[in-house]
């Protein structure tokens, strides 16, 4: 029996690794695995059904006597982005999850950079007025924030200065650490009234760049306990997205979170519960 077709872009890593690998920006190539991990996540992780993700994740949900089965199907990916519409102007955004009869409910706007890291603070115009124009439109939207950067190191071949991240001691450079406190500003957007131009949940994560280390995660910056780690960024988006929808409408059933069979083809192909956690990252939503 010939192994169980698993997608590309099922860990992290092999997503960040992407990014590294590729140097062309056109067509987004270097950014698009990145998309395509988070709306997988957003499915086995967060339990959102497939259908309700664009762009589609390669995976499929079949009902089996009252049981959420999971199956991945590479024939089911779509890259394809979602317009929304904002209250000054429509918006294609990376990553969108709606659902049927309500609209979008999460949206997640993805950045790859690979340097000119001291103009960073310029472009934080883009992403306030990204913030302000959906928030307008849909006050409710847990809309987040995810900024992935090369982590160029000082001795990298043909690096002008700028594009360096990480300097001769080992510390990340002060332009990156200046856009880390001014994103601090842009997050944690908590209720519908709050302010429009913040979002639910932004992330900064630094990307190894050099070939021992290629598409890992830096770890020491941001530090565990800031608000823009990678660590917390998930679960602020599923923590904001619960209270703000199921629990003040537990009336509507479609708006609460799935939960798959531990049964699952798409999980069972992956080993047991702890073997699962190695493998992805992160913890299948199990009923």
């Amino acid at each position: 029996m010939p192994d169980a077709w698993l997608p590309s872009y099922l860990r992290l890593g092999a997503a960040l690794a992407q990014f590294i690998a590729v140097q062309e920006t056109q067509g987004q190539q270097h950014i698009k695995p990145l998309h395509q991990h988070i709306a997988i996540r957003l499915v086995i992780e967060a339990g959102f059904h497939p259908d309700e993700i664009t762009p589609h994740p390669p995976l499929l949900v079949e009902t089996r006597g009252g049981r959420n089965m999971l199956v991945f199907n590479q024939h089911a990916q779509r890259d394809n982005e979602q317009t929304v519409l904002g209250g000054l102007k429509t918006k294609a955004v990376d990553v969108v999850v709606a659902k049927p009869h309500v609209g979008p409910i999460i949206a997640i706007s993805v950045k790859g950079t690979g340097g000119a890291f001291r103009n960073l603070t310029n472009r934080m115009e883009e992403a306030i007025g990204d913030s302000t124009n959906l928030h307008i439109m849909y006050p409710g939207l847990v809309y987040a924030f995810l900024h992935v950067m090369k982590a160029h190191r000082v001795g990298g071949g043909g690096l002008a200065p700028n594009d360096i991240a990480i300097n001769g001691e080992g510390e990340v450079v002060q332009a990156i650490r200046r856009y880390h406190d001014v994103l601090l500003g842009l997050a944690g957007r908590r209720f519908v009234r709050d302010d429009f131009t913040r979002y639910e949940a932004v992330c900064l994560a630094l990307v190894n760049s050099d070939q021992a280390a290629a598409g890992s995660v830096f770890e020491p910056f941001p530090p565990a306990d800031s608000p823009l780690s990678l660590h917390a960024f998930f679960d602020t988006i599923y923590r904001t997205y619960d209270l703000r929808f199921p629990y003040l409408a537990a009336s509507v059933p479609s708006l609460k979170r799935l939960e798959w069979d531990e049964a699952s083809p798409a999980l069972t192909c992956l080993g047991s519960e702890p073997e699962m956690r190695s493998c992805l990252g992160y913890a299948p939503r199990l009923g």
